[in-house]
This record gives structure tokens, C-alpha cells and sequence, in this order.
């Protein structure tokens, strides 16, 4: 495998037009970059930040796509499954084109492998920062009685409230920063009606469950959030359901959701909702070194 067979660009359009069937071919897997890649063909490329533009890349060999990767900076690389030659390979090639890296997100073993490739290569450390699981929609279930409320779609009147709720969100879940601002987060999940809030009789929003717009057939549900003193009370749970039950209901093939596998309380609770494991995932960090 040589560092050459990867192919990098700035061009979204060059970059889909590559990776596109790929891409498609593991819906599940690839969720991230399916989700990521539509907000910017949609909304723009500076939807992530604009500390610098995009850059994506595909691992072709003899016609075929094998790989691919993408980073929206400041925000780490997030890559699909590789073997530990194709790692080794993407570390090479990244350094090459000189692009600092803060870290990797992708499936666990591949992000290890990648990490330790990036350490040895260019003297960066490497550490773990989070792992996660990705959860699949079985059979839909109700997690327990549901509780006093409603669900309803988020509309324009709830825009200040979604936003706050995001920063919140980001904050409890240890990102140093939201991955997007936050009134243009909520701008855009109301447009499309991807936020559903559990309110009470009285019509106040006790918790909220996003969903990502459907592509290739799949729907990942986030992000799932209630404030710390209306927790354990069943509200994240039924507006879960609820906004699963409708991604089914949309005709998505694949209704998908990440947990943090250091939280054993949301793990259960999907896992009772109905949701099965699918693969490991992790999120490195790098430090400073010779490639940085």
C-alpha cells in the first residue's frame, strides 16, 4: 500500500463524485461522512468553522474505492474502517501533504492503528480521548412507562431554546467546543424538522432528540438531550422513541444512533428501546510533533 494511492482534494463535488458509491455501499459505517458531506454540499463549507477550508481524500486502487476520509478544521480527521497497511499509509500521506492533525475519529481499530502510525511517523503523541458505540434500530420498543407529556416538532419559537440546548449538549458530552454554531445548528434542524422536544402538559420542554437528514437510506438520531435536574424521569427515552419511531415511519432503512461507552445509563436505555451494537468507535488526540 503506498502513501500515492491516496487521492486529497478541497473539491466536495470531486470528492463525492469518487466516494460517492462507496460511501453508499456501508450506510451504517460510514454515517459520519454521508451526514457531514450533505450538511456541507447543503449548507455550505464553512457550516463546521472557517478556520480553513474542508479537505477530503479516497484510497483508490485499480479503479476502486477502498477508504476515505474527510476534515471540517479545527475539528479532528474522521476517516472509515482501514487495515493497519492502509493506516500506516493514510499517516504517510497526510504528513506528506503537511496537514496538522488534532486527532482521529473513526472505528476503534482503525483509529489505534492510525494513531500509532501518526506517533511513530511524525513524533506526535497520541491519546485516547473517547470511545463510543454505534447503535443500529432493531425492533422498536417502548423503554418503560412513558411519562407525563408530549412529543412535538420543534418550530421557529423554539429556536433560542434548541440553541442553548446544543452548547449545553456539547458541554456535558466534554467537546471543548460545539461543532457548529449554534443558532445556525438550530436554523437548520427546524427547516427540516429535526428536533422533536418532550414538553409537559403545560407546553415546557423537558428534553429533546435531533435526527440528521436521511442519506443513502439512514437516519442517525443526535443529538439526544435533557438538562441534568430533569433527568431519570423517561423523557430522553420517550422522545427517543418517538423521533425513531418517525425516521422508521420517513422509509429510512437504517435508523442509527452513537452512545459514549463511558455513559452505562444511555447504552441500557437504547438498548431497551431497541437499539443493537453495530462497532466500536474512538476518538484520538494528538499533541505537537515533527509533523504537526
Amino acid at each position: 500500500m503506498r502513501p500515492d494511492d491516496w487521492y486529497l482534494t478541497h473539491d466536495l463535488d470531486a470528492f463525492l463524485t469518487r466516494a460517492r458509491d462507496f460511501l453508499h455501499s456501508r450506510p451504517a459505517l460510514h454515517t459520519v461522512l454521508l451526514t457531514v458531506t450533505e450538511s456541507l454540499r447543503t449548507r455550505g463549507m464553512q457550516v463546521y468553522g472557517d478556520e480553513a477550508a474542508p479537505y477530503f481524500g479516497v484510497l483508490e486502487r485499480d479503479g476502486e474505492v477502498r477508504a476515505a476520509y474527510f476534515r471540517t478544521p479545527p475539528h479532528p480527521l474522521v476517516v472509515t474502517p482501514l487495515t493497519p497497511e492502509e493506516a500506516h499509509s493514510l499517516a504517510v500521506h497526510l504528513a506528506g501533504h503537511g496537514h496538522p492533525l488534532p486527532g482521529v475519529n473513526g472505528e476503534h481499530a482503525t483509529v489505534a492503528a492510525l494513531a500509532e502510525a501518526w506517533q511513530r511517523h511524525t513524533g506526535a503523541p497520541a491519546t485516547l480521548h473517547a470511545r463510543h458505540r454505534l447503535y443500529r434500530l432493531g425492533e422498536l420498543t417502548e423503554p418503560g412507562p412513558v411519562p407525563e407529556g408530549r412529543p412535538r416538532v420543534a418550530g421557529p419559537a423554539d429556536r433560542a431554546q434548541l440553541a442553548r440546548w446544543y452548547d449545553e449538549f456539547a458541554h456535558a458530552v466534554g467537546e471543548a467546543r460545539a461543532s457548529q454554531d449554534a443558532e445556525e445548528w438550530a436554523d437548520a434542524r427546524i427547516a427540516y424538522g429535526g428536533v422533536t422536544l418532550w414538553e409537559a402538559p403545560d407546553g415546557t420542554p423537558l428534553s429533546m432528540a435531533g435526527v440528521t437528514p436521511q442519506v443513502a437510506g439512514q437516519i442517525r438520531v443526535a443529538p439526544v438531550y435533557t438538562p441534568s435536574h430533569l433527568r431519570a424521569r423517561g423523557y430522553a427515552g420517550a422522545v427517543t422513541a418517538e423521533v425513531s419511531r418517525a425516521a422508521r415511519a420517513a422509509g429510512a432503512a437504517e435508523v442509527l444512533l452513537f452512545t459514549d461507552l463511558a455513559n452505562p445509563t444511555s447504552n441500557a436505555l437504547y438498548q431497551r428501546i431497541g437499539y443493537r451494537p453495530v462497532a466500536d468507535f474512538a476518538v484520538y488526540e494528538f499533541g505537537d510533533g515533527a509533523g504537526s
